[in-house]
């Protein structure tokens, strides 16, 4: 495979797991990643919702700078207009001074979030998205010591702490190819996600690089897919494997449950009956189609195939599976061991 490879986690609540216990499955992840040579490691932002763990990857990561030595560690990502674009710099710079030279902040325009928790978060609005990204450029930038904020800036006179000697690189979260055309723009690098999207990640990155402008982040452009990939030792064990994923995925289409929630599925016997009671659904099809499971080399296959589509200069494998062994497993059996 000519693409990167990399890891996403988005710290799942598995079986009868509770959410602290799922944090911490998080750092054994990023652990069993960087000891198989993955590139980065990247944790996410989700607000209100009891199947993920991460509401706050700034402290998941702080965490990770002391659990690992050598693997990029990065937000996939940071809300932005859920916060303070100073706060958010600051929070990196330390991340930063934490672990030179591994820190990757990526960034998104969405909420993370329903409306109404994003108010009691205090959002902004994706509206004030440009903004606050531009506040957040120069913090950085002015704290790295590579582009000294001026007299003439709106932000004249304030400086986030702590200060360099390095910043942390700089990433845009996508999942349309408007989104990444304003990455091109920016001059940052850009993940498109194509399990939000439920869209193929070639176009947005096809938009990206028509629309990259070298800036004091990057002199070239770099362009990610995060995917679904669970691989297991045979094709039969890893349906089995992914039948609670895709049991919650279908179970979802129909609305939140009684509770306000995505149906879960803790026990996998259940996932499959389930699964076998809706196989005549016609939108099962599209939910199997959003992940690459199977067995190592169907996996390592279409990983290596979807690179070559969409031009990817890395590839993110969302950390799936029941429970913490088969996260693991998979990725092991994705990188070859």
């Amino acid at each position: 495979m000519k693409a990167r490879l990399s890891v996403l986690d988005l710290s799942p609540v598995g079986g009868e797991a509770t959410q602290a216990e799922a944090m911490r499955e998080t750092i054994a992840v990023a652990q069993a990643a960087e000891r198989l040579g993955y590139d980065r490691f990247w944790v996410a932002e989700h607000h209100n919702m009891r199947s993920l763990a991460s509401a706050s990857p700034e402290i998941l990561m702080a965490a990770l700078t002391q659990a690992t030595k050598t693997i990029r560690l990065g937000s996939g990502g940071v809300m932005l207009v859920n916060y303070s674009p100073l706060k958010v710099a600051e929070v990196f710079m330390a991340l930063e001074a934490l672990a030179p030279g591994r820190i990757d902040l990526g960034v998104g325009r969405a909420l993370g979030t329903d409306g109404r928790t994003g108010g009691a978060l205090r959002s902004a609005g994706s509206e004030a998205f440009p903004q606050y990204f531009a506040l957040l450029n120069a913090w950085l930038l002015d704290a790295g010591g590579v582009e000294p904020i001026t007299e003439a800036h709106p932000a004249r006179g304030i400086h986030a702490s702590p200060s360099g000697p390095s910043h942390p690189d700089l990433f845009l979260l996508c999942s349309s190819p408007e989104t990444a055309d304003f990455a091109g723009r920016a001059g940052v690098g850009m993940v498109f996600a194509e399990f939000i999207a439920r869209a193929d990640g070639g176009p947005a990155v096809s938009a990206y690089r028509a629309a990259f402008t070298p800036s004091a982040f990057r002199e070239q452009g770099w362009a990610a897919v995060a995917t679904i990939a669970l691989a297991a030792e045979t094709a039969e064990a890893a349906e089995r494997l992914a039948a609670p994923m895709r049991a919650s995925a279908l179970a979802g289409l129909d609305g939140p449950g009684a509770d306000g929630e995505r149906p879960r599925f803790p026990r996998i016997e259940d996932a499959l009956a389930f699964l076998e009671a809706r196989r005549d659904d016609p939108r099962l099809a599209g939910v199997i189609a959003r992940a690459i499971v199977g067995d190592p080399e169907t996996v390592r296959r279409g990983l290596a195939q979807k690179a070559e589509a969409t031009g990817a200069d890395e590839l993110f494998v969302m950390a799936v599976g029941p429970d913490l062994d088969s996260r693991v497993r998979s990725l092991e059996l994705i990188k070859g061991g």
